[in-house]
């Protein structure tokens, strides 16, 4: 070998050099640079003559090379290799090799750098498919009871309530009646630790008000005329090591809500009529419709309970704001109407765009009704816009001012487009847009390239 380095002279050496892709700087060992190629000059944008003479401090000063990889070689007298930044924001993986002299000390670096700014998009792209898939067959584990989470908004919702399941913090869950709220409850017991134990769903609204007491937490033998005579448990008592689910707890009456703070900083009961206390063990998820920050401005709501309630909350949206998850539900619940009723029906493009274009004020609940009524009543296979019913045609004719006859393609478009557009006012770079949507920045990035919106990026 160093016959054939004697063979090369120094003019072949340095085209040799220059003839690679890699970038290449040599260092002599006081640190005062000797010479750079040409892929050297094109990486960091500078020439020759700017760095030849200049000690490799003031090079790192000037920004040219920062941090200066030949600098930690001579600090750590060993090969160093660094992953930085030149002044165009381009990623460069670097390599620090000393050469030594005959005594074992630095006689020169050689520094090598190459462009990896593609490889860590790439990497980064991978990773957020990797994650993607991951957090799809975490979503397949909460398959439950037609829940449907095409949308973003419904995706981050099963994602936190998988986060909560196994844990005992109490969680207020909110949202517009039908949206799935009980839904919701159930899964967060079913897939946590208490799910071999009792889950007690109690609507606060539909109780009179001069039993709720009794209903929820019992009452002894003779408490109140027409009581049973052995006394009865009461639902908190029933729902022992498990979890108990209060719907509607807006309608809780307020000297009760006193009762409720008291059990839940106890942790134990009494019945009406009774002196003893009873300890409990049990998970407590309430859920309304209403906003209980405004009932506690109005009186109506005690603020030390909903404090306690609202440790943990989950808003199920409302289905007019996740467009993507209408069609699957629509389809689910063809399906599971079509078995239970032995038929065949199928809804044809006219029907879905209608129904589309319709904002769900009843949202889940209104939907799967709407389809069990299509499935009953429509003669023949074919369920078409005719079969609807009127009041939906006449909201969607309203509607059609403001979106207009759009295909499903094209309504998502739009939806995506102004969403977007909204996520851009709030934030100013494409890396917060992505922490606030919770999607990866590269996916940001395309879908604002695809319609066309600029970002506050540099």
């Amino acid at each position: 070998m160093k016959k054939i380095l004697r063979s090369v002279t120094a003019e072949e050496l340095i085209h040799i050099l220059d003839s690679i892709s890699d970038a290449v700087f040599i260092d002599d060992k006081d640190g005062i640079s000797l010479w750079c190629n040409k892929a050297c000059e094109e990486l960091f944008k500078i020439s020759l003559n700017d760095i030849s003479g200049h000690h490799i401090s003031e090079l790192e000063k000037k920004g040219i090379f920062a941090p200066s990889v030949a600098s930690m070689v001579f600090e750590q007298k060993k090969e160093v290799t660094i992953v930085h930044e030149n002044k165009d924001g381009k990623r460069i993986l670097s390599t620090g090799t000393p050469i030594l002299d005959d005594n074992g000390q630095i006689s020169k670096v050689v520094t090598t750098s190459r462009d990896i700014t593609e490889l860590s998009t790439l990497q980064n792209r991978f990773e957020a498919v990797e994650s993607a898939l991951k957090d799809l067959k975490d979503a397949e584990k909460f398959s439950y009871k037609g829940i449907v989470a095409n949308s973003q908004q419904m995706f981050n919702v099963m994602q936190l309530t998988k986060r909560l399941a196994n844990l005992d913090s109490t969680v207020l869950i909110t949202g517009e009646s039908g949206v799935g709220k009980g839904v919701i409850a159930e899964l967060l017991h079913e897939n946590g630790n208490r799910k071999d134990f009792p889950f007690i769903k109690v609507n606060c609204g539909a109780i009179p008000e001069s039993l709720i007491e009794s209903e929820l937490f019992g009452y002894e033998s003779g408490a109140f005329t027409g009581s049973r005579a052995e006394g009865k448990k009461g639902l908190f008592e029933e729902a022992q090591n498990g979890t108990i689910f209060l719907d509607e707890i807006s309608e809780l009456p307020l000297n009760l809500q006193v009762t409720l703070l008291q059990v839940i900083q106890e942790r134990e009961i009494k019945r009406v009529g009774g002196v003893k206390s009873i300890p409990i063990n049990v998970r407590i998820i309430s859920a309304t419709n209403k906003e209980l920050h405004n009932l506690v401005q109005e009186g109506k709501f005690r603020e030390d309970l909903y404090y306690r309630l609202n440790v943990v909350p989950i808003n199920v949206p409302p289905l007019r704001e996740r467009a993507e998850d209408i069609v699957p539900l629509i389809q689910l619940s063809l399906e599971r109407y079509n078995a239970k009723l032995n038929d065949h029906k199928r809804i044809d493009p006219t029907a879905m765009a209608v129904l589309l274009k319709y904002n769900w004020p009843g949202n889940i609940r209104e939907l799967q009704n709407i389809i069990e009524r299509l499935v009953i009543t429509t003669r023949g296979e074919d369920i078409t816009s005719e079969n609807l019913p009127s009041y939906i045609h006449d909201v969607s004719r309203e509607q059609k001012k403001t979106t207009e006859d759009m295909t499903l393609s094209e309504f998502l478009e739009k939806s995506e487009r102004e969403f977007l557009e909204k996520a851009l006012k709030k934030c100013s770079s494409t890396r917060a847009m992505a922490k606030m949507l919770e999607v990866s920045q590269p996916t940001v990035v395309r879908k604002l390239q695809r319609y066309g919106l600029k970002s506050g990026d540099r």
